[in-house]
């Protein structure tokens, strides 16, 4: 039995399209056997029904020609006897139902035999016909690399499942060019990011060793500059592994209260606040989150710090946290400089900055990036929208989940 299954396995076609040229070619049979059974047994029972019994007793002689008659004799002068003899027994002709159904017989066959072999032309061509979308899908996925990611199918006729399986085998090649593009800027902003302070550090050394006599101050004066350039660099790298690590989700979600994170952000940024003479205006209301602790409030922090960071001297900052129907929300607004709505956009790509590079203490540019993919990954939704007068209003929802 195992055997045999093996050996059907074995035997049955590997392509695709042969496979259904025979399933078509098989179904047509089936269908065309059981339609010769229906027709055979409708001329059999109704167009040609079985002779009557004789009407009148049949003569000895006659009986025995008649065992003779059947089948049907080949010689003529016995086939006129065998004639008169079922004439004289009250019967009809008798070689016409036999010769009929004889005769349709073998049309059957012969009909269904050429049919069989012109539906394995028909299956052939249509399995072929049906398959080739699927070809071209893939044939694209077979040139679809790094750097051609940009060619789509774009498959045009009816809207069915092999056009649809086109239409989202185009989206999924969309988004992984986008992706790549987008991996592509992050790495090449990150080696940016990173050569920066690597070559301020290069040039200090080189400076101060260039010189015959060192004096200690300026040994400590390009100590200073390295731990700088060292902390940046340092910053930049702890800013890619958390965007990495938000990017990845809740691990153990928990209850948070975006309010206590706000208020815990204001605190460790109260010396900027001071030294900038910012006026805080904060309405937090409980707000109660369910994510990662950390990831919240590191996305809490980022707001909070973007919002001190780039504002102008003297300037204001307004937090509130509140709960709705949708969720709990978080609201960052500041003054600044004015931004034009069309920019509000790549403000949140990773080392984006409104108004350009201005000092280190811009920051690496990570600050939005951060916060939004941490948003993303609690299925949270971000909104900004410049602020009249200059600045930026930023608003997180995030949406209640139940309890596991």
């Amino acid at each position: 039995m195992i055997s045999a299954a093996v050996a059907v396995r074995r035997l049955w076609p590997r392509r695709l399209r042969t496979r259904l040229a025979v399933m078509y070619t098989l179904m047509f049979l089936l269908a065309g056997a059981v339609l010769l059974a229906l027709t055979y047994a409708l001329v059999v029972n109704v167009l040609l029904p079985a002779p009557h019994p004789p009407t009148k007793p049949i003569p000895a002689g006659i009986r025995g020609l008649l065992g003779r008659c059947k089948p049907p004799p080949a010689a003529r002068s016995l086939l006129a006897e065998c004639k008169r003899a079922f004439a004289a027994a009250g019967l009809g002709p008798f070689d016409q139902r036999g010769s009929t159904l004889a005769a349709l017989l073998g049309a059957a066959a012969i009909g269904l035999g050429v049919l069989a072999i012109v539906s394995v032309a028909l299956g052939w061509l249509v399995s072929g016909r049906a398959l080739r979308p699927m070809r071209s899908i893939t044939e694209a996925a077979r040139r679809a690399s790094e750097l051609r990611l940009g060619q789509r199918l774009a498959l045009s006729g009816p809207d069915d499942e092999v056009k649809q399986l086109a239409d989202t085998f185009d989206l999924m090649l969309e988004r992984l060019d986008a992706a790549f593009t987008s991996q592509k800027r992050f790495v090449a902003n990150a080696a940016h990011e990173l050569r920066t302070p690597l070559t301020a550090m290069k040039t200090a050394i080189e400076v101060t060793l260039s010189k015959p006599a060192r004096t200690p101050e300026q040994l400590e004066v390009m100590a200073a500059r390295v731990k700088r350039s060292v902390e940046q660099a340092e910053e930049t790298v702890e800013a890619l592994l958390t965007l990495a690590s938000s990017e990845l989700g809740p691990a153990n979600p928990e209850e948070v209260d975006l309010a206590v994170a706000a208020e815990d952000a204001l605190d460790a940024m109260r010396g900027a606040i001071e030294q900038r003479e910012l006026e805080v205006d904060a309405e937090l209301e409980p707000a109660i989150a369910r994510g990662d602790p950390v990831l919240l409030e590191r996305m809490v922090a980022n707001l909070v710090e973007n919002a001190i960071r780039h504002n102008v001297h003297g300037g204001w900052i307004g937090i509130s946290t509140r709960e709705l129907p949708a969720g709990a929300v978080l609201e960052v607004a500041n003054t600044g400089a004015s931004i034009p709505a069309e920019q509000i956009p790549t403000l949140f790509e990773p080392f984006a900055r409104g108004n350009g590079r201005l000092s280190s203490s811009d920051g690496v540019g990570l600050g939005l990036s951060i916060a939004e993919a941490i948003a993303d990954a609690h299925d949270a939704t971000v909104a900004a929208s410049p602020r009249a007068g200059g600045g930026l209003v930023v608003s997180i929802t995030i949406p209640t989940a139940p309890a596991p």
